[in-house]
């Protein structure tokens, strides 16, 4: 069975934002020559202290000093990189009088980098530019080179940040947050801890689930999901268990690049939407909150594009007899049991999600960007139901 061939309809005109891409084993040595292509002369590189201690930072930093170019860094980012972090981050590029960025790091240290790319060129505080467009100046050039597969951040034209004093995060969208360069070595994720790999993991499935059937998708979006997700599905637990297994290394990284512009042009929704303020209020991490999310999403929207859904489960193998909707929770069984076995919680209460916080979390979620492509219009009600059968 075959989408609804309404949502496909051709002749229609679309835009698709997408850096330069420097891909496949080896690529990592190609980061001082796309720096100096940019007219960079003082780099700053944004990373964080896990980092640090692989060899990945030793050899940027050195790459690039032997490229004739003053680098300086930023090493203190979180997971969930809080708003003053971004400006610690700010004044230091500020004081090496740096031109560009280079972020090495997964989605949080990208993001991070974003926001000090949106400051220096717009000013004031990041949080004042939380919705879509509102930075409105150029950006100094950034290059992103992810260390892990799956935020998608390397590629879109999304910043995620926390602000800690209202215990949520901010979404920020703009074209021109975009990277001018992204470069995707799988060598680099061999690094990463099995936790944080099934985490993004579970991000860049999400990705493409929710790409798919956005209201904003299109022939060129789908294309790319539903390549990743046949990645993800066939490589994400060969590469939880074995770090170094280079194939699946290379089809991860390949799955989240075409997931992240999957998802930057199509947009994002529920799960996405409904995931930033449980990340804001509990610092958990958000592919760990999406594994448990998505399923409950999955059924909820499937009132409203089911056929969607089964493109997706024709995609990944899962059972396609029946009506639609059956096959909605098909997929979403699926994925909760994909989740499962790569370690996800069931719930979101081992996350430090709890009942009183529900009311607060569903206003939130409501108020997200990322909630305005979502296929079914959400009403608090459905969107509180939804983290209620999730806890």
């Amino acid at each position: 069975m075959v989408g609804d061939v309404r949502r496909r309809a051709s002749g229609q005109v679309a835009k698709f934002h997408t850096p330069e891409i420097v891909l496949g084993p080896g690529a990592f040595g190609e980061v001082p020559v796309a720096t100096a292509g940019l007219g960079m002369r003082r780099p700053f590189v944004v990373s964080d202290r896990c980092l640090e201690r692989t060899p990945w930072y030793a050899q940027l930093m050195a790459g690039l000093r032997a490229g004739g170019l003053d680098a300086a860094s930023y090493l203190d980012v979180s997971p969930n990189p809080r708003s003053g972090e971004v400006a610690a981050a700010f004044l230091a590029y500020k004081a090496h009088d740096a031109d560009g960025l280079v972020a090495l790091g997964g989605g949080s240290v990208i993001d991070a980098a974003k926001g000090v790319a949106v400051l220096a060129a717009n000013g004031g505080h990041i949080l004042e530019y939380e919705g879509i467009d509102r930075a409105r100046r150029p950006l100094p050039p950034l290059i992103a080179v992810p260390t892990t597969a799956g935020s998608g951040a390397d590629v879109s034209q999304f910043c995620i940040i926390n602000d800690a004093e209202r215990r949520t995060k901010v979404t920020i969208i703009g074209r021109s947050l975009v990277p001018d360069v992204t470069v995707s070595d799988p060598t680099l994720l061999m690094t990463a801890p099995a936790a944080v790999t099934a985490q993004v993991g579970m991000d860049v499935l999400t990705h493409c689930v929710e790409a798919y059937v956005s209201l904003a998708h299109g022939r060129l979006t789908d294309s790319l999901a539903l390549e990743s997700i046949r990645g993800v599905w066939t490589h994400l637990e060969r590469l939880v268990d074995d770090p170094r297994d280079r194939v699946a290394a290379e089809e991860m990284s390949l799955a989240a690049l075409r997931a992240g512009m999957a998802f930057t042009n199509a947009i994002l929704g529920a799960t996405h939407a409904m995931s930033h303020p449980v990340g804001g209020h509990c610092d958990a991490p958000h592919g760990a909150i999406n594994a448990v999310l998505l399923p409950h999403v999955i059924r909820y929207n499937a009132h409203v594009c089911a056929d969607g859904f089964v493109d997706l489960a024709d995609a990944i193998g899962v059972e396609t007899s029946g009506d639609a909707r059956t096959v909605a929770d098909r997929l979403a069984d699926a994925i909760a049991a994909l989740g499962a076995r790569v370690g996800m919680p069931a719930s979101l209460e081992p996350l430090g999600v709890r009942s009183a916080d529900l009311d607060r979390l569903t206003a939130h979620a409501l108020a997200d960007s990322c909630m305005t492509t979502n296929p079914r219009r959400p009403q608090a009600a459905g969107i509180r139901d939804l983290y209620a059968e999730a806890l």
